[in-house]
């Protein structure tokens, strides 16, 4: 191991460099605890989530809320995470990852802290939102600096670790929170919360480098103070994040991973609800502990989807001679269209009339959400390879791609959060399973036709794009988004 690599905040000049050397400066070793750290700190925010679904009865007790108002709390937490990526994921880019990784990491301690501490539901509303917002730091900027150090055809492989970490949070948050309520208050859940961000932290400064090639604020030197501030607001601007889904094939693809997040906590959010009565569960641990089979399945799906979607691109280059960006959606169709709206169907239809007693809906949540991982490092792997033209510089969207996607996912996931509970009450979690079904096969047929057509479609908005850059696009990029 190269001794610079323990040197975390010195920088490299990479315009001089090859497609190939921008990803020759860490060893296998290092890269893979880069992985690991970032894959840990992403674990913080989704776990946070869902770690007080176990404790709904005694928050409400503590606070005199009811069920109903603790999920729209719950629902307004994953809003905001959606908001989130659309500030940190420019400022990444702008002033480099490590620095605001770091940062947030502290804030995410001291909030917790806030939240534990909390005299009245309100303040703890508020400081859980704060939470979110900048535990959400390490979803967008984890994903940039795991592309910044892989290669596009390792990158999915590399991805699958990482999003471990964001996958198993939602599972494991009510098993901790119902070990906790069990044997102490539920305010002792955000204690654990502090210390793990507190750890998140020191891990950070020991094991996270630099990693981004160029930052944009180096295209700051020479300028004026009023110059350097209309830059910074206009590549700071949250809006443009929201304009990245004029580009159809992102769109369609940033469907499809939002439909995964919906199905998600509309199967995470009612297990207490559903389960519990069902099946005469009656302690904040026994509740707890049916989320691990979903955690197994997204800790085994992850590894298995990252992998596939790695061997199927260098398949299809070796087949075409070149590599395009949609060859890694190929193997992600099996999962989006036929294995996650059918067990979808099992799980709430054996629910709903009564049948194959426990057995039949764990197993088939357990192959729904081994699907549903299978299917992510796919799509997160698609917006990072559609960011990064050949000499790995930033295009005219690369601060907003990523941002973007993560925005539409969190805030789905709120909706989600919000009304998977009405729909229930209103209906059965049967016709809640057929409608997510329904939204997955729809939005599987967007990702076909994006692998299909979406080479076309990048070529002829980045053709727009480079019409119009005057006025609309950012222009310090090189070209848009071609791989080919």
């Amino acid at each position: 191991m190269e001794l610079d690599e323990f040197e975390p905040s010195r920088e490299r000049d990479h315009s001089l460099e090859s497609d190939e050397d921008i990803y020759q400066h860490f060893s296998t070793r290092r890269k893979m605890l880069i992985s690991f750290v970032l894959s840990y700190c992403a674990f913080l925010a989704p776990i946070s989530t869902t770690s007080i679904l176990s404790a709904t009865n005694q928050v409400n007790h503590t606070f005199g809320t009811t069920l109903a108002i603790l999920n729209v709390s719950n629902a307004i937490y994953l809003i905001f995470m959606g908001l989130s990526p659309c500030f940190w994921g420019p400022l990444g880019d702008t002033f480099a990852r490590r620095w605001i990784c770091l940062y947030n990491a502290v804030l995410f301690a001291a909030f917790s802290i806030g939240t534990a501490l909390a005299p009245n539901f309100a303040t703890s509303f508020a400081f859980r939102i704060l939470t979110a917002f900048s535990g959400t730091t390490f979803l967008v900027l984890g994903a940039s600096a795991i592309s910044d150090v892989y290669p596009p055809t390792e990158r999915a492989t590399a991805l699958g670790w990482y999003l471990s970490g964001t996958s198993i949070g939602p599972a494991i948050g009510p098993v901790i929170g119902g070990i906790t309520v069990t044997y102490t208050s539920w305010r002792a859940i955000y204690w654990v919360q502090t210390g793990l961000g507190s750890l998140g932290t020191i891990m950070l400064i020991f094991g996270l480098p630099e990693t981004i090639h160029r930052k944009r604020s180096d295209k700051l030197k020479g300028l004026s103070p009023k110059q350097k501030a209309r830059k910074l607001c206009t590549w700071g601007n949250p809006l443009r994040v929201i304009a990245i889904f004029l580009y159809p094939n992102l769109f369609l693809v940033g469907l499809a991973s939002s439909a995964l997040v919906w199905n998600m906590y509309s199967l995470l959010t009612p297990i207490g609800h559903i389960l519990n009565p069902r099946f005469d569960l009656n302690t904040p641990l026994e509740t707890g502990l049916l989320y691990l089979p979903p955690g197994f399945g997204y800790l085994v799906g992850v590894h298995i989807g990252g992998r596939y979607a790695d061997r199927t691109v260098r398949k299809w280059t070796k087949i075409r001679g070149f590599r395009l960006p949609e060859d890694r959606l190929k193997s992600s169709f099996i999962c989006l269209g036929l294995i996650i709206p059918g067990s979808m169907l099992v799980y709430g239809w054996s629910l709903d009339k009564e049948v194959g007693g426990m057995p039949l809906p764990i197993i088939s949540m357990v192959v729904q959400e081994m699907a549903q991982l299978a299917a992510f490092p796919s799509l997160n792997a698609y917006f990072l390879d559609t960011m990064q033209d050949r000499a790995s510089e930033a295009t005219c969207q690369t601060t907003y791609q990523l941002p973007a996607h993560y925005a539409m996912r969190y805030i789905i996931a709120g909706i989600s959060t919000s009304i998977c509970l009405p729909i229930i009450d209103a209906s059965s979690i049967g016709w809640l399973s057929t409608i997510s079904s329904a939204i997955m096969v729809a939005c599987a047929i967007g990702v076909v036709l994006t692998a299909n057509y979406g080479a076309e479609w990048r070529k002829q908005r980045g053709e727009k794009c480079k019409a119009t850059e005057k006025n609309n696009c950012d222009t310090e990029g090189t070209q848009f988004m071609q791989e080919s």
